[in-house]
């Protein structure tokens, strides 16, 4: 067994809609913004990592601390952007109070496509007010858009073909 590299195993997608966040298909997918990841920085898929809350158990004869998962969440969550010329159709959708699904697919080479039987994980996402970042030298033009997510994610959907 060896380890695997991440760079260049992170495949992002908007979707407009998905009907079926524990299977996303290939249509949906292919109806928003399917290759964001091209244009996301480096280190600009910021806070999707689920954090567990605990519960404290432990009765009042208890002499060991006890515990029981709680309530998961994500905060913090955003995408940082690099600014396109032309038509920069992330721009012009990621704006406040869109709504969507941001798929994210990890470990597979991202140059390949999306395939039926991808793994993935799905968030339902708001969109809140997107920022230019100041200008810095030696760098690209940037800018950030805060996503909040509004409903349960799906963290184990699996792409399917769709109709």
């Amino acid at each position: 067994m060896g380890d695997i590299i991440v760079d260049g195993t992170v495949k992002v997608a908007y979707c407009p809609t998905v009907a079926d966040l524990s299977a996303p298909t290939l249509v949906e997918i292919a109806a928003g913004i399917d290759d964001l990841d091209v244009i996301i920085t480096a280190d600009g898929l910021i806070g999707f990592e689920p954090e567990t809350a605990e519960v404290d158990t432990t009765g009042l004869s208890s002499t060991f601390d006890t515990k029981r998962p709680g309530r998961a969440s994500f905060s913090g969550t955003m995408l940082r952007i690099k600014k396109q010329t032309g038509v920069d159709a992330a721009y012009t959708t990621l704006v406040r109070s869109t709504e969507g699904v941001l798929v994210v697919r990890r470990y597979i080479l991202a140059a390949g496509a999306w395939a039926v039987a991808d793994k993935a994980a799905c968030y339902p996402i708001q969109c809140g007010e997107r920022r230019d970042l100041a200008p810095e030298a030696n760098t690209t033009a940037r800018w950030e858009v805060p996503t909040m997510i509004h409903s349960d994610p799906e963290l184990n959907a699996v792409v399917a073909a769709g109709a």
